[in-house]
């Protein structure tokens, strides 16, 4: 009797944690929900002045923000959202291969005495601030590297991706772009190498059993098990490079254009960082129609992982 007393208070005990361990976790979906419409709503309600407000009393603004070179928000926005795609797509273009590859090195080909470490010190990558990351990229890679991109303009310069005349200081769209791929490398490596560590072990025996060298086996069963981890570690690292702030702000020489003259300064400029840069000095309507640029980016993000989300339902089919 004792038994079944104990049976049934164990069983009572248990869907007690259940409904509690439920409502935590439904709490916790909801919580992110809220959280992701309070953002848009703040957006939406602060932007608000920049469309209904005085015409006349916005162009003032655009044209105060932009030395006149921009009348409408269209013609503000539209730059600053080239800008923002072109450097974070350079950055992801960089970082992705050289990611992938340590990834593979540590979890396929280091020994455990490296590959440990190195896990470390990929993970210590992606602790360090943006700040940090803009410092040394203005105080040590601008003054080191114009001699590089010399180079590239002398020798690639009909490419009109590298074309010159080489900026010097370089303060440009090209430096800018490696900063942001350092500062996204360790997020891809560190979810990819996660991801690659998973693939199933007899499926990687299996291909060397049947004679395949080690990179035919990663390519036959590591890879594929790994397709939308990569695919979705690639995204954040680009979710990153969207937003960065900071390090662009500190490096870039800002230009309102569309130019793919990555060489050059004073050609292009991000949502973040002119954000950063106007706000202190912004007046009401000048916060308004910053946070409406704010709006683009965050349309842009969630575009982005939307795309990004299909892709790896895709991927997984």
């Amino acid at each position: 009797m004792s038994s079944q007393t104990s049976v049934a208070e164990h069983s009572s005990s248990g869907k007690t944690s259940d409904k509690v361990f439920k409502g935590i976790a439904y709490g916790a979906g909801i919580l992110i929900l809220v959280a992701l419409a309070a953002v848009t709503l703040f957006l939406l309600m602060r932007a608000l002045p920049m469309v209904t407000g005085n015409q006349k009393q916005n162009e003032e603004t655009i044209v105060s923000f932009t030395g006149g070179q921009a009348t409408n928000f269209l013609q503000y926005v539209g730059p600053l959202v080239f800008g923002t795609v072109l450097v974070s797509a350079l950055a992801l273009l960089l970082a992705f291969p050289v990611a992938v590859g340590i990834a593979l090195f540590i979890s396929h080909y280091a020994p455990k005495k490296i590959s440990t470490p190195l896990s470390y010190v990929v993970d210590l990558l992606a602790a360090i601030p943006s700040v940090v990351y803009g410092l040394w990229g203005g105080l040590v890679l601008v003054p080191h590297i114009t001699g590089f991109w010399t180079w590239v303009a002398k020798y690639l310069g009909w490419i009109p991706l590298f074309k010159g005349p080489v900026a010097n200081p370089s303060r440009t769209v090209a430096t800018v772009a490696v900063v942001l791929a350092v500062m996204i490398l360790p997020i891809i490596t560190s979810v990819s190498r996660d991801i690659f560590v998973q693939a199933p072990r007899l499926q990687q025996e299996a291909a060397l059993a049947m004679g395949a060298t080690k990179w035919e086996m990663i390519k036959l069963a590591v890879i594929p098990f790994g397709r939308s981890g990569v695919v979705s570690a690639s995204m954040l690292g680009l979710g990153r490079a969207l937003g960065e702030t900071m390090a662009v702000l500190m490096i870039l020489s800002p230009g309102l254009g569309y130019s793919f003259n990555i060489l050059q300064a004073s050609k292009n400029q991000t949502i973040a960082a002119n954000i950063a840069a106007q706000f202190p000095e912004a007046n009401e309507l000048g916060v308004s129609t910053l946070i409406a640029t704010g709006l683009v980016l965050f349309l842009i993000t969630f575009l982005v992982n939307f795309f990004a989300r299909k892709i790896t339902e895709k991927a997984t089919v």
